[in-house]
């Protein structure tokens, strides 16, 4: 199944939803930073919230997020735009633990609990919006729970699982984002929270087959809930070896002949895709100004 995410709509309008399926992501992610089980769950669940929560937008905004809970991962870093692209990394890929008590993979102990979940928006305006909370379980899903809850006041229940095969390849990868719009009272938050008391895991649904649009109905009902925009969802970077470039160009001739001089040329990795970029001593040259 190709990855894509809906966005949609109860009918009495007071709960707006979004569904994902991101197996193909997350395994792209995955393969390009060699993570390990643990990583690859806590990083599949980061970039599959980020890809709905740049879907929230439109135009060409941006939403950059950053989960720094003080675990051996160290920083998780994702960005997502209005277009379903999204790309991300982990500081320490291969990281990885023993199942819990629940028997599923470690993520908050990989992650940690003692750091902040930052999210900045870039909404095409002067000013970035930029909200900060701290991490409370180091989950991921309830950590953008608590989020969407304290820095945006918007109740919400936000959900992603990865299921990672023996071989550490992605067997299966999804979320979704619930969120009452303004207007809804205590009944319609409790009919939700009851509803997502025995709701089954997000990852075994999609492993099961299951749809981003079978995924809300079996929450809210088919005929309770309409769905409005569908949207592919794919891993994609943004460097280049133009972009590449003109970073060097902005460290000023006098480095750039220490490269050619000392070096012989220059290497440079994109942290998000691990795609190697290398440049000659005659393209050193040109570049300077």
């Amino acid at each position: 199944m190709k990855d894509y995410l809906i966005k949609a709509m109860t009918n009495d309008g007071l709960i707006r939803a979004y569904a994902a399926s991101s197996t193909n992501l997350v395994e792209e992610a995955r393969s390009r930073q060699d993570t390990w089980a643990t990583a690859s769950a806590a990083l599949g669940r980061t970039l599959t919230i980020t890809s709905m929560m740049g879907a929230m937008h439109k135009g060409e905004a941006e939403v950059t997020v950053k989960v720094e809970g003080g675990g051996p991962l160290g920083a998780i870093i994702a960005d997502a735009n209005t277009e379903g692209h999204v790309r991300g990394y982990v500081k320490n890929p291969h990281v990885d633990f023993d199942l819990n008590s629940k028997g599923k993979l470690d993520v908050s102990r990989a992650v940690g609990t003692t750091g902040n979940l930052q999210v900045i928006k870039d909404l095409g305006l002067r000013d970035l919006f930029t909200g900060e909370v701290p991490i409370v379980s180091g989950e991921i899903s309830e950590d953008f729970t608590y989020y969407y809850a304290t820095s945006e006041q918007v109740p919400s229940a936000v959900g992603a699982g990865v299921l990672v095969n023996p071989d550490h390849s992605i067997l299966a990868a999804g979320g979704f984002i619930v969120q009452v719009m303004p207007g809804a009272d205590d009944t319609t938050v409790d009919r939700l929270e009851e509803q997502l008391k025995f709701f089954p895991a997000i990852s075994t649904l999609i492993q099961e087959g299951k749809t981003p649009e079978e995924i809300l109905y079996r929450l809210f009902g088919e005929s309770e809930i309409s769905i409005h925009e569908k949207l592919p969802v794919e891993f994609r970077c943004k460097c280049s070896k133009e972009r590449i470039g003109n970073a060097i160009t902005g460290l000023g001739n006098e480095e750039i002949q220490a490269m050619i001089s000392e070096d012989k040329g220059a290497e440079a990795t994109c942290h998000f895709c691990n795609e190697v970029y290398r440049f000659s001593e005659e393209e050193l040259e040109e570049l300077k100004s």
